[in-house]
């Protein structure tokens, strides 16, 4: 990629300039799995979130601002201004939260534009080359694999540790000390004071993985705080909308809370580290979160959580603190979503999109600078469910100004039988979906359904192999070893993450010769382990309580390989944890 930005340059060359136009610092901050309602601003009465609430008072905010239902969808909708079923990310796991290469990210564009591009925390698009986030123009990275810590795609030793994680710094593998927001925060902050030092632009991605669970390590006075307080839903406004379930589970609840509360904390860190440097100014920071929140509780009186397509599910805070351009307090009702990020970064930052690039999403800036505007209506559509493509109707929402049609069937149900059950709300009368409208509209269903049938088309025609997944590659200068998780295999029996589960992985390889180490759970009895590559078979003995073997000198072909390790103990059959793949020559 070439895309320089030209009136950076010219900045540089003119100092009187250089002041009047300086191009915008961006901090984008999203959260994992915490909802709407989160937020003491959005009338939750109970959360600690005062610095997040302050920021919404300074910035500007879009109303009614939609991501996908799960992350990976979503995050790969924020890096490319594209609908994730155009990038290959279908889901979250095996094989299929991985984003193709081919797309060009914000951080690509923005770095090629003169910024610094930094990413601390959750990627969830790709843990190999070259999928990662350092092959995708960040150029500094500090991250876990996976979709969270606690997953598969652990390190080993680091496995389920939220205080002293073990990170991936630009690839490779480091310990750090201190609870994880804590330490993307203060990484981020060293970037920002980096790239000011060099009177240079950043971009700084602050994708925090909480409160994504497990919830056993979470910050303990945080903690210890909200054990001591009221959680029941009757504390919470249920006055309008949809009530809240009568039990909740005070404490995942609490460790939920403790969880937000320190991403609190930390934006309170950055903010006055901007101010300590004197960049608050001119420095755009965004905040929104991922998908609706991980379990059911306060949504400001929507319906759903994580995985539906109801507004609890997909609705999302959107807040831009940009002193030196947005007015505090100003609010956009235009509906907006995740595939309008990247273009409005661009636009605010000057940057000229590409003309070969095609977005599906188009710049809030104007919306958010509250100019007088004349915007043709337009379709939004979100879709997330289980499995390697999507299935026509199955749990998405498709809705422009007025209308909103929706099929809710659910996230990991992805067999429809029949015609689907289609729901309609006029959301203009009826923000919180308490009445289906669709027998008394029937022409609004049925044009509803025609523009959803267009985009599905649209989407899933981007390629002709458009929902192939992307492959792994191996034997490359770029990384070596090359780790294999069950993140990122090709699963075929069991549960995709239980025990005794088999998959195999999807790999580009380089002719050559490898050592590779695999990782397991023991076993009482002795058993046999089996290499599969492609049609080439290799096998080794397994002494009992064996957690570990190798398959060294493993010989490798140029071009696409499927890659499976079988473990036999008796008439049981299961897969490895992780592998080791490292080339020798």
């Amino acid at each position: 990629m070439n895309f320089r930005l030209t009136l950076f340059s010219v900045l540089f060359l003119c100092p009187a300039a250089l002041l009047a136009e300086q191009p915008p610092n961006i901090i984008l901050i999203m959260t994992d799995d915490m909802g709407y309602g989160d937020l003491g601003v959005h009338g939750n009465p109970v959360i600690h979130t005062p610095n997040i609430d302050a920021m919404a008072k300074r910035s500007a905010s879009m109303s009614t601002f939609y991501v996908s239902p799960v992350c990976a969808p979503t995050r790969a909708c924020l890096m490319t201004g594209r609908y994730n079923y155009r990038t290959r990310c279908i889901d979250t796991y095996i094989g299929r939260a991985m984003m193709d290469t081919e797309e060009v990210t914000v951080a690509e564009l923005l770095g090629d534009a003169g910024y610094a591009t930094g990413i601390f925390g959750k990627w969830h698009l790709g843990d190999c080359y070259p999928m990662r986030p350092m092959d995708q123009g960040f150029q500094e990275s500090l991250i876990h694999r996976g979709g969270g810590i606690g997953q598969p795609s652990d390190p080993p030793g680091g496995e389920g540790k939220y205080t002293d994680p073990i990170l991936f710094r630009n690839g490779v593998e480091e310990q750090q000390t201190g609870y994880c927001t804590d330490v993307y925060y203060s990484n981020a902050m060293t970037f920002i004071e980096k790239a000011t030092q060099q009177k240079q632009p950043f971009f700084i991605y602050l994708p925090d993985n909480c409160p994504h669970g497990p919830f056993d390590d979470v910050p303990p006075e945080d903690l210890a705080t909200y054990k001591a307080t009221n959680l029941y839903s009757s504390e919470f406004p249920q006055d309008k909308g949809h009530k809240l379930p009568a039990k909740a589970d005070l404490d995942t609840l609490a460790r939920i809370f403790a969880m937000v509360t320190n991403v609190d904390r930390n934006i309170g860190r950055l903010q006055q580290k901007l101010e300590a440097l004197g960049i608050a100014e001119n420095t755009i920071v965004i905040f929104l979160v991922d998908n609706g929140p991980n379990t059911r509780r306060y949504v400001a009186g929507f319906n759903g959580n994580k995985s539906t397509v109801w507004e609890g599910g997909i609705r999302a805070p959107f807040f831009v603190q940009w002193p030196a351009r947005l007015k505090a307090g100003h609010v956009s009702d235009i509906p907006s979503a995740h595939i309008d990020v990247l273009p409005t970064l661009l636009d605010a930052a000057g940057v000229e999109k590409p003309r070969s690039l095609k977005l599906d999403g188009r710049s809030m800036l104007r919306f958010l600078e509250g100019k007088p505007v004349n915007v043709r209506d337009r379709y939004l559509a979100i879709q997330s469910h289980r499995g390697d493509q999507p299935v026509r109707y199955n749990n998405f929402m498709i809705r422009n100004s007025q209308w909103k049609l929706v099929h809710p069937s659910g996230f990991g149900r992805e067999s429809l039988t029949g015609e689907p059950n289609f729901q309609l709300f006029d959301l203009t009368t009826d923000p919180y979906e308490l009445k289906n409208v669709a027998a008394s509209n029937p022409d609004v269903v049925k044009q509803m359904k025609a523009e959803y049938d267009r985009w599905f088309d649209d989407v899933s025609s981007t390629r002709p192999d458009n929902y192939a997944p992307p492959r792994i590659h191996v034997g490359t200068q770029h990384e070596n070893p090359v780790v294999l998780t069950r993140q990122d295999w090709r699963h075929t029996q069991g549960q995709p993450w239980a025990r005794d589960s088999m998959g195999h992985w999807l790999l580009t390889a380089k002719k050559g010769t490898a050592n590779l180490h695999c990782r397991f759970s023991p076993s009482p009895t002795v058993g046999t382990a089996t290499l599969r590559i492609n049609n080439h078979v290799h096998t080794v003995k397994l002494g009992p309580n064996a957690q570990s073997c190798d398959f060294p000198n493993v010989s490798l072909p140029d071009g696409p390989v499927s890659l499976e390790v079988e473990l036999a103990h008796g008439d049981k059959t299961r897969g490895i944890h992780q592998a080791d793949l490292e080339y020798v020559k």
